[in-house]
């Protein structure tokens, strides 16, 4: 039995999904699927940039999305790991539970594609209308983090691993909580490139927007279990799935207890399906016993024995 996971918005690199697009018949359809459905060249954004459009979180996420929609269409036509016999669950980081969404045949890829940007948009107006920043905390527990930001009004936006905790907020309390956090004896506490304070409550109002949008979709039972980063458990019915997509907007990421989850249902091996390899890293230090495989590249691919 294996997992399915996708990265999230920081996976993105000029060039991915380019050798894919070139070797795979398959990965050529998603990307240009999904410049029809954007109604702009997502594709050439990808393989070309320039950085600075690649990385605004309206062009990033379904970049992002695209490329690892696209790794999966060219997995599939190489093995058969990815049935449903063989597959347990899929998950998501942030951005990558539509991924997952789209794997587990939730949501069509053109409709996770419109709501991914979608999704993007609402959080990039929030960011505007409510300013604020993310960062992240090496060094420190969970329970040590929890207190700083009680103390400071900061919030928890991701348990990414073991002594690495991503808070998020109005500035004032995110610097207030920086200061805590060395104090306290943080290694590191580092600013994330992000345009705002995600996976917050200043991200409320994105999500009453998107619970509306969400109307227009037609969301569909799971046929693989999709772990929710909001319980880390499993959900298969479209009403609770429905639910923790708006919720999803903002709560935190409970990324760690989710593949713990994971593990504890007897899945050893991962396929980390997209651009980047910034899953296997978290996932090495939450339990080192585990198999992560990276799915992103033509040359990883050509790895496996069909």
């Amino acid at each position: 039995m294996v997992a399915l996971i996708f990265p999230g918005q920081g996976a993105q690199y000029i060039g991915m999904g380019r050798d894919l697009y070139t070797a795979y018949p398959q990965s050529k359809e998603v990307f240009d699927k999904a410049d029809k459905v954007l109604g702009f060249p997502i594709s050439r954004l990808c393989f070309e940039g320039p950085q600075d459009l690649l990385t605004k979180t309206q062009n990033c996420q379904p970049a992002i999305f695209t490329a690892s929609i696209a790794a999966l269409e060219a997995f599939k036509s190489r093995t058969t790991n990815h049935e449903p016999r063989n597959t347990k669950y899929t998950a998501g980081l942030s951005l990558g539970e539509y991924s997952a969404y789209a794997a587990s045949g939730v949501l069509s890829f053109e409709d996770a594609l419109r709501l991914v940007k979608k999704r993007a948009e609402l959080m990039e107006a929030a960011t505007k209308k409510y300013p604020g920043k993310m960062s992240a905390v090496l060094g420190l527990g969970r329970e040590e983090v929890q207190e700083i930001c009680l103390s400071s009004g900061a919030e928890i936006a991701n348990f990414n691993c073991p002594d690495q905790v991503v808070i998020t907020g109005r500035v004032e309390a995110i610097e207030k909580a920086k200061q805590l956090a060395r104090e306290k004896g943080a290694k590191r506490v580092i600013d994330l490139e992000v345009s705002g304070a995600f996976h917050s409550s200043l991200m409320k109002e994105a999500a009453e927007e998107l619970n509306q949008q969400l109307k227009d979709y037609n969301i569909q039972d799971a046929e693989i279990p999709v772990i929710s980063n909001v319980t880390a458990r499993a959900q298969e019915k479209s009403l609770e799935i429905r639910e923790n997509m708006v919720r999803q907007v903002f709560s935190p990421v409970l990324w760690e207890d989710s593949i713990r989850y994971i593990a504890a249902q007897r899945v050893k091996t991962f396929y980390e399906i997209g651009p980047g390899n910034i899953l296997k890293g978290l996932i090495r230090k939450i339990n080192p016993d585990l198999t992560v495989i990276n799915i992103g590249k033509k040359e990883d691919l050509d790895k496996l024995s069909d």
